[in-house]
């Protein structure tokens, strides 16, 4: 079984107190968490050698990806027993400050046990959510600590199967954290014994790190929740382990809950749910595969579904990558290991396949400028087109630098492309005429 490992938060420019800019990628998968950058100019096709290289510095564990904003790239990592955010020109790669706290966490199946989700950026303050479960927001101009809580401790939360991996998200003055907490007691040899206990997720007024309310009696996943505008109304949305919860974000009011995931013990929810309208796309690699769900009115229908489909048949099963939406179309990566995964293309009304390109190992997708930047977790960085009637590449070339396994998603700043693999981050030029 191979990991969903998910990670966020960064920003650019400034010695003070950071403002949002419009090339800012400050948490998963970038500002609206749904790969998706509204940059343009990039370089199409690459030169045959690949991409320039800006700069280049090594890493500690983990596989979280770094984040952007307000001039400054932050990464999360572990060296020995000690957790550590490095904040960083985002230009240069010269280290501005590094901010540490010790860690104890193991990992249950042997993975390397550093971070999981990315340090999350928000004005003037970097919150980090480290595997153990620790929480802390620290200021972004000097590192400085400003609150933390010990999730595990507070909310008894057990041990997921790879630690925590869910980046948290800011909703005006709150930071919603999927927390999964349990009832007390030691962890349960069969995780299916574990009783949540309505702390689903928690929200923590941003400032000050005070509780304000707590919702949902689910435990964790990998998936990150998201905030989207459903039926008019500003809703927080996440994928727990076993289904999908909508909520309101500023009072934690339960709007429904749809049930999704598989049977197996050893399964888990990996990718953010897409919200297209009023319509949310989820999918899952362990079993029932993905769903559409209509959510006009309030209440989840389905208007297909792939649970009833013998595994060969089902339309897409996204394991860590979230699958990203263009013009009624789906992409994204399907199957749950390197030797079975493969990019597809799906209808998004019907789910019905428009084309598969096999053999393309486990990759992540970032969309930008009508192109896909395309990251494979042995390295492979492709360029690829967007187009609903057939694979169209670009461009394609093996990254030196990077080491199996990339499973980071892409990032792209003011035309800067980062990249991790296993110890290495690296700045590629993907926008030549980039404005800082």
């Amino acid at each position: 079984m191979k990991p969903v490992f998910f990670v966020i938060a960064a920003f650019l420019f400034a010695v003070t107190a950071p403002n949002a800019h419009a090339g800012d990628w400050p948490t998963i998968l970038g500002p609206s968490r749904n790969g998706v950058s509204t940059e343009k100019g990039i370089i199409a096709p690459w030169p045959k050698a690949g991409l320039k290289k800006i700069w280049e510095c090594d890493l500690g564990i983990g596989f979280a990806p770094p984040v952007v904003a307000g001039g400054r790239l932050f990464h999360f990592d572990r060296f020995q027993d000690t957790a550590r955010v490095t904040c960083r020109d985002a230009v240069t790669g010269k280290e501005l400050w590094k901010f540490e706290y010790p860690t104890a966490y193991e990992d249950r199946y042997g993975y390397d046990p550093g971070p999981r989700a990315c340090p999350v950026v928000d004005q003037d303050r970097v919150y980090l959510y480290g595997a153990e479960g620790m929480l802390y927001c620290l200021k972004t101009d000097n590192g400085k600590e400003l609150w933390h809580v010990d999730t595990q401790e507070k909310y008894n939360f057990k041990q997921n199967f790879f630690g925590v991996g869910s980046a948290p998200v800011v909703d005006d003055g709150l930071l919603i954290v999927a927390v999964g907490g349990s009832a007390k007691g030691p962890r349960p040899a069969d995780f299916r014994d574990v009783k949540p206990n309505g702390t689903g997720l928690v929200a923590f007024n941003k400032l000050t790190g005070e509780v304000k309310y707590s919702t949902g009696d689910e435990l964790a996943s990998y998936s990150s929740p998201i905030v989207a505008n459903l039926n008019g109304k500003k809703t927080a949305l996440y994928f727990s382990r076993a289904a999908l919860v909508g909520f309101d974000p500023q009072t934690g009011e339960t709007a429904f809950r749809h049930p999704w995931r598989a049977r197996d013990l050893e399964s888990v929810n990996a990718s953010n749910p897409v919200v297209i309208g009023d319509k949310v796309l989820l999918s899952e690699c362990y079993g029932p595969g993905s769903v559409l769900l209509d959510l006009k009115g309030g209440n989840p229908k389905e208007v297909w579904s792939d649970a009833d489909k013998d595994r060969l048949d089902k339309s897409l099963l996204c394991h860590w990558n979230t699958p990203i939406h263009v013009n009624g179309f789906i992409y994204g990566c399907s199957g749950r290991h390197d030797n079975d995964a493969e990019l597809r293309c799906i209808e998004l009304a019907t789910g019905d396949v428009k084309w598969v390109k096999r053999k393309t190992f486990r990759c992540t997708l970032l969309l930008v400028d009508g192109y896909f930047v395309c990251l494979s977790e042995y390295g492979m960085l492709s360029l690829l087109r967007v187009n609903p009637e057939k694979y169209e590449e670009v461009s394609k070339y093996e990254v030196p630098e990077l080491v199996y396994p990339c499973w980071a998603p892409p990032v792209l700043s003011n035309g800067i492309l980062y990249l991790r693999g296993k110890g290495k981050l690296l700045a590629l030029e993907l926008i030549p005429d980039r404005k800082p």
